[in-house]
């Protein structure tokens, strides 16, 4: 049986991150996919946004995960020349009960660590973008947009440079708790076994699936899994925004906000509808409800200017209805088996968050 020190499975950005922090530490790492390539299924399905940090609960390993991988994010992209843009974000009010939530959102924010919210008067909002319409605004200048694949590839090549090697098309089975570490079975064309010291399940989706297949594993350990796929729709006119607008946050969600990629592509999303499976068809009518969510802050969107784009799905761990999920990166300490760390419910900030996790990931390894 062959043997290594550390084991990553899933090559999606978190994994990625956490791949590059403990071969920098030093470490053997050998990275496990299923897919033929780096970041196939959540981590190239997304808005790209960088996130502040503005919504989520204080002191959430969400919350100071996303406001420290934001910094260590931008200083990364500019080391290493990763493509991105800070263009900041307005979070707009269309109405006086809206403007109302603005300074509980900014205070909110800066309880998280993200004091640079400047609320707007509504002259100020729409001089910035003329095509607005709103009451008031509220501006986050550190939000910003990124290359997400330019990025993932530089996370790789780190990985690589300091040793770490990837093998796709090799999706784990099952495993075992044993007493010289963890076992686990790959399939694949060429089927092995492995044992490892240390097993980080970077899983995304199928985290909840891979930690049930290990024997050893505690049952009240594993959380449940949920599928809440986002829709995306894509503004095939011209974009008349240069920043990012996000409406004030609606029960059960941020609501239909606009995001731009590095080439000025608006689209609108995600949406929330809970699914069963893993599939990513985006249903050209749920695209109708669009219109009128995002009149209330774009009034002159044309008829028939949102084409279906693309989805994503965010692997949760509660069910509908539930009170919001944090992220959770369980150690030992939880599960009691040595050199294991689950990385379950990585959905957004995941990728604002990456590093900060990845290095969280290292320390749990290293402990």
């Amino acid at each position: 049986m062959d043997e290594f020190d550390c084991v990553v499975v899933g090559a999606g950005v978190v994994g990625l991150a956490a791949a590059r922090a403990l071969a920098l530490d030093g470490r053997e790492v050998l990275v496990l996919d299923a897919a033929e390539g780096i970041g196939t299924e959540t981590s190239s399905r997304n808005s790209e946004v960088i996130h502040a940090g503005i919504y989520y609960p204080a002191g959430s390993l969400m919350a100071r995960a996303c406001v420290e991988g934001k910094h260590m994010l931008y200083e990364y992209c500019q080391d290493r020349g990763v493509p991105y843009a800070r263009c900041g974000k307005l979070i707009v009010a269309t109405n006086e009960e809206e403007a109302g939530k603005l300074e509980a959102i900014q205070g909110r924010a800066a309880a998280n660590g993200v004091p640079d919210l400047a609320l707007l008067r509504r002259e100020e909002a729409v001089a910035m973008e003329p095509a607005l319409s709103c009451t008031a605004a509220l501006l986050s200048p550190s939000t910003g947009i990124i290359d997400s694949h330019a990025y993932m590839l530089a996370l790789q090549g780190d990985a690589e440079n300091a040793g770490a090697v990837f093998a796709f098309h090799s999706p784990v089975a099952s495993g075992r708790v044993g007493a010289d570490g963890i076992e686990i079975a790959v399939g694949g064309a060429e089927p092995t076994e492995l044992r490892c010291r240390t097993l980080v399940n970077s899983a995304g989706l199928h985290a909840p699936r891979l930690a049930r297949t290990l024997q050893g594993m505690p049952e009240d350990a594993v959380p449940g899994a949920w599928y809440a796929k986002g829709n995306y729709f894509t503004l095939t006119g011209r974009n008349p925004f240069s920043r990012l607008v996000y409406p004030v946050p609606v029960p059960g969600g941020l609501g239909t906000h606009l995001t731009i990629d590095l080439g000025g592509q608006a689209r609108f999303g995600p949406d929330v509808e809970w699914v069963d499976g893993i599939g990513y068809d985006v249903d050209p009518r749920r695209g109708e409800s669009f219109y009128a969510a995002i009149r209330r802050y774009w009034p002159a969107l044309p008829d028939g200017a949102l084409a279906p784009g693309y989805s994503g799905i965010r692997p949760k761990t509660v069910p509908p209805g539930a009170p919001a999920q944090d992220f959770v990166i369980q150690g030992p300490e939880r599960h009691g088996i040595p050199g294991l760390i689950n990385l379950f419910g990585i959905e957004s900030p995941g990728l604002t968050a990456s590093l900060a996790l990845g290095r969280l990931v290292s320390d749990i390894a290293r402990a």
